[in-house]
């Protein structure tokens, strides 16, 4: 089993100025933050990165920065998906990969291929994949699920298909890839609220978006989960279970960033079509924060 991608991994913010600019000096702090305080590897440019909303220039900054920082600390994974296969292709082949220890790619959205199209994009991209694969299904933003049938496919035909992040938010769904997944296939949590249960039942960790507000607590937690510690882990679940339920509540990134603003670690600005969360819900954040 590929141990690199167990127990916490986190799904980073891109930080950005007032004026839109990212802020590379703010991405350093949460790296840092992130790695003194536990977690077991760092997701670059997923969506909770925007990285539908940033250039390819940026993206290489950004890669640049974080890698930088890390220094070889924890391993990395860079977010290289869409649904537009020749284009992922061409991506992968014209990144620099070196220092990368596996890509995330989401199955392919809006266009709503059926099953053997996804098996088809995926197959694809394995065929030219230098680094190792983690699947991303997330079907609320994809709109179209992932099948069981087809992760586990996948899981079998490709040796650099590693992993999935499974984020339909139906433990169901978990429980049947844990149940007939080959050995060494590794099942992330894509769910923050299903994180510690998924774990609990023999999955490998998370990938996380509140992990990298509360690094060291909610780090802990997943390694007692991973351990069987159910008792002591859930104690730390239901601490962090409002802020959780928070950061979803209007739009992901602006909740976690909402949540950034509060620590002092980032300001809470984010590129349009998202918008920052409502006053409502940062006084709701900041309450948590206050009192956690």
């Amino acid at each position: 089993m590929n141990s690199k991608f167990l127990g916490t991994g986190v799904a980073l913010v891109t930080p950005f100025n007032t004026d839109l600019s990212v802020d590379h000096e703010a991405l350093a702090d949460i790296v840092n933050y992130n790695i003194d305080n536990g977690v077991e590897y760092l997701v670059i440019c997923g969506t909770t990165g925007e990285s539908v909303t940033i250039t390819k220039d940026e993206k290489k900054a950004v890669i640049e920065t974080i890698s930088k920082t890390n220094d070889g600390r924890v391993p990395l994974v860079l977010g290289i998906g869409g649904n537009n296969t020749a284009v992922v292709i061409e991506e992968i082949k014209s990144t620099d990969l070196s220092g990368i220890d596996a890509i995330l790619s989401v199955s392919p959205y809006y266009s709503k291929p059926t099953q053997e199209g996804v098996y088809q994009h995926f197959k694809a991209i394995s065929e030219v994949c230098p680094v190792d694969i983690i699947l991303y299904n997330v079907p609320g933003r994809t709109s179209k699920n992932m099948n069981v049938s087809t992760t586990l496919k996948l899981a079998n035909d490709f040796k650099n298909i590693v992993a999935v992040k499974e984020a339909g938010n139906n433990m169901s769904q978990y429980l049947q890839l844990l149940k007939d997944k080959p050995e060494d296939f590794l099942i992330i949590s894509g769910d923050d609220d299903l994180a510690l249960s998924v774990a609990l039942a023999g999955g490998s960790g998370v990938i996380s978006v509140i992990g990298q507000a509360f690094p060291k607590e909610f780090s802990k937690m997943i390694r007692l989960g991973l351990k069987g510690n159910a008792k002591e882990s859930y104690k730390i679940h239901y601490k962090l279970m409002d802020v959780v339920d928070y950061i979803f509540e209007e739009n992901n990134p602006a909740g976690i960033k909402a949540v950034f603003a509060g620590l002092n670690l980032c300001a809470d600005t984010v590129r349009l079509p998202v918008v920052s969360v409502s006053n409502e819900l940062k006084q709701k954040i900041n309450s948590f924060i206050e009192n956690f």
